[in-house]
């Protein structure tokens, strides 16, 4: 996504501007930026928490041919949830080397690399691993498979037929770890189940590759993992920060959901800029930059979820 900004007078007018193309840029990028479409009924005022709709009803009564319907009850409530992912960096442009002309340009540059590099791939594997780990809990998971080319396709069916049987034949989204996706395309016999579908994503629509019509998304490998330490960036060792696999984190195959099922919202707060004349540290442009970000799946959801695992759960 072009970060690329026009010039406004007022720094409050710059931040604020970087953080509608920040968010953005996350939905349309990272590889789990579709489950953001899933926050539409979720209330945001900023900070750290959200409120999550839970809509409870009653299934069908007998039909009265004297009293007519039978009562039924719907309860619709929201769920408080807070932010658990709070994270954070400030960065500083010497003045000598932006001045105030091309400050907009520059650190649109700087912020839009700083996400596409460092920040998108940390939401992502956060959000896989957060899957599997609530799959694992929910009996949704299924390991001690390493893909095949001999068997990958009729265990791929297997989870997929697994969800229809509960939940019928509803919409799903394959999200598959790119090592293993390799196995499907680069065989001749096993690419002819292979179908192209259209895929949207925020702003963005592309084509993917799908099977029985449900769009298989690819991701790297290294966001494909059970359990990741998130780095403080303080901390002796920790200075770069970013994320890390955990010395017991599994590897996953492929994550099987309803596209309607994974609740994601990524909000970037509020952004401060400071000119060199107001940073007290140095004498250049200071930019604070706080993302909050987290994902949700509702209890009654994960029997139409499969998360497949290849190393065995226990």
């Amino acid at each position: 996504m072009n970060l690329q900004l026009f010039a406004i007078p007022n720094v409050l007018e710059y931040a604020k501007l970087f953080m509608q193309q920040l968010d953005k840029q996350v939905v349309a990028q990272a590889t789990s930026g579709w489950m953001e479409a899933n926050a539409g009924l979720v209330k945001y005022n900023g900070g750290n928490e959200c409120k999550i709709p839970m809509i409870d009803m009653d299934a069908l009564g007998d039909y009265d041919r004297t009293n007519g319907f039978v009562d039924g009850a719907v309860t619709l409530e929201y769920q408080t949830k807070t932010l658990t992912q709070d994270r954070g960096r400030t960065f500083q442009l010497d003045r000598m080397d932006v001045d105030e002309t091309n400050f907009v340009a520059t650190a649109a540059n700087v912020m839009g690399e700083f996400q596409r590099t460092h920040v998108i791939p940390e939401i992502d594997a956060y959000r896989y691993s957060s899957i599997a780990t609530q799959a694992i809990a929910k009996s949704a998971a299924v390991g001690g498979y390493t893909p095949a080319d001999a068997t990958i396709l009729a265990k791929l069916k297997e989870d997929i037929y697994a969800i229809y049987d509960v939940a019928g034949e509803i919409p799903l989204v394959i999200t598959m770890n790119m090592q293993v996706a390799a196995i499907l395309e680069n065989s001749t016999e096993l690419a002819k189940h292979l179908s192209v579908i259209d895929f949207t994503q925020g702003d963005i629509k592309t084509t993917v590759r799908g099977i029985d019509n449900n769009p298989i998304i690819k991701v790297p490998s290294l966001r494909m993992k059970t359990k990741y330490q998130f780095l403080d960036g303080k901390t002796s060792g920790q200075e770069a920060g970013g994320f890390t696999p955990d010395t017991t984190a599994k590897n996953i195959n492929w994550i099987i959901t309803p596209r309607t099922a994974p609740i994601a919202v990524s909000k970037t707060d509020v952004i401060r800029i400071f000119e060199p004349k107001v940073n007290q540290k140095a004498d250049a442009w200071k930019i604070d930059y706080r993302k909050y970000h987290d994902l949700w799946i509702k209890d009654n959801q994960f029997k139409a979820i499969r998360v497949n695992i290849k190393e065995a759960l226990a």
